[in-house]
């Protein structure tokens, strides 16, 4: 059978597998496993059980468990709501205070977690419902958690620069460093935007009356986060320096969130449990997705699938960036309906080498990903920041309210994306490319 129809053959029995609910590794692994059968015989299935180890046996690996159980100890431990408490004595004066200072905390918590889920719910029970009694826009308040929360994505140490990093080889501490002014620019976006809205319009933000605090005052309370601050600058500056490797690093991260929870008088075996048991839930799901998109994968490029897909990206009318964003399009479209780690899995063993072939470097293509992941995040009928913000908002803030609440921000992640695009040094200039 022609390459083109079985292309066609298992990109119809995925979609609709997954439209009548049946999970991603099912349907990836499934998938895999009768189209060997059907074109090699069950001769071939040992092949996708070696493709699987091949990918599982790597030290980098490691390093996931490793930043979940850090972030998870952090979160527990009760970091981020002293974070979100340190902010709102430095900015509690200024007209839209509270949204600059979740944006902030946004920005410190994706540096000490990265995950989007925690952040989110934890700016969604603690922020919120003080921004709505207080009188601000309803929906500047929900877009700024929910854009705030995704920048987990971007901010090192993210587990999307470290999935794409495994996946298409990518030198991880590059990608964190490369991540870093995009993100940032992304942040200032936020924070622009958030500033002329309220120049605009200052019955968006009304001035919170508080207590002018001398400075020791705000300094004391920066004090119950230098360690879990250090323990942050620590993993990323061993990282970014050279001393140690990124597994390395997150063991050390891992260890010192175990300390500053001790230091802080929360450490328990009910905290260690929960701290488990989500790092156990979290890198299970990230395992089994590995399994069956690994297993697709290599089906479908030892009948020849991934060569005929580069064949016609490549044989396209379009410039090589325009052939980049055609798939940049396409990630955001899978982005609507599927998990990020299964865009990541299913798309880059393909569309890495079209970049590499086409001369552009694939560390600018990861954060290309990454920014494309966090729009993803928002983008409706799937946005998964969305659902985290509705399960622990009031009731009467609709799912509907949330998504157009996010829609500004989401066309602020497409103006950064667009410039990455058309700039790579804006991400490369910290590597000296």
């Amino acid at each position: 059978m022609p390459i083109a129809e079985i292309t066609v053959i298992m990109a119809v029995a995925v979609v609709a597998l997954m439209m009548v609910g049946v999970p991603l590794v099912f349907v990836t692994g499934g998938v895999a496993v009768i189209t060997m059968l059907f074109t090699f015989g069950p001769a071939g299935l040992p092949l996708i059980a070696s493709r699987i180890y091949s990918f599982v046996d790597n030290y980098v690996l490691v390093s996931v468990p490793m930043f979940v159980i850090m972030a998870s100890v952090l979160e527990r431990a009760g970091v981020a709501r002293d974070l979100y408490d340190a902010m709102h004595l430095w900015s509690g004066r200024i007209r839209g205070g509270v949204l600059l200072q979740t944006l902030f905390a946004a920005v410190v918590m994706a540096a000490m977690t990265g995950i989007v889920g925690g952040e989110i719910v934890l700016l969604g029970l603690v922020a919120l419902p003080q921004m709505l009694r207080l009188g601000y826009d309803r929906r500047l308040a929900i877009g700024t958690i929910c854009a705030g929360g995704t920048l987990g994505t971007m901010v090192p140490p993210s587990l999307v620069l470290i999935i794409y990093g495994l996946t298409a080889q990518a030198p991880i501490g590059e990608l964190f460093l490369a991540a870093v002014p995009p993100a940032l620019l992304l942040a200032g976006s936020y924070l622009a935007y958030i500033l002329v809205r309220i120049r605009l319009d200052p019955t968006l933000a009304p001035h919170e009356q508080v207590a002018e605090l001398p400075l020791r005052a705000k300094l004391a309370g920066l004090k119950p986060l230098a360690l879990p601050l250090a323990v942050a600058a620590a993993v990323l500056g061993s990282i970014y320096g050279g001393i140690a490797s990124v597994s390395e690093a997150a063991a050390v991260g891992a260890v010192g969130a175990f300390a500053c929870a001790a230091v802080r008088g929360r450490l328990d075996l009910a905290l260690v449990i929960e701290s488990c048991r989500d790092t156990m839930r979290t890198c299970g799901m990230i395992i089994w997705l590995t399994f069956g998109a690994t297993a697709f994968i290599g089906v479908y490029g030892l009948i020849g699938g991934t060569r005929f897909v580069k064949e016609v990206m490549l044989d396209l009318p379009l410039s090589p960036l325009g052939v980049v964003l055609v798939m940049m399009l396409i990630i955001l479209a899978l982005g609507m309906v599927m998990d990020w780690i299964g865009i990541c899995f299913l798309t880059m063993p393909i569309f890495v080498p079209i970049v590499h072939d086409l001369g552009f470097d694939t560390v600018w293509f990861g954060v290309l990903f990454c920014l494309s992941v966090q729009t993803a995040y928002l983008s409706p009928p799937f946005g998964p920041s969305t659902f985290f913000l509705k399960s622990v908002a009031p009731p009467d803030v609709s799912l509907q309210e949330i998504f157009r609440a996010v829609l500004p921000f989401i066309g602020l992640q497409i103006l950064v994306l667009a410039a990455l695009v058309f700039y790579p040094p804006l991400a490369l200039f910290v590597l000296g490319r």
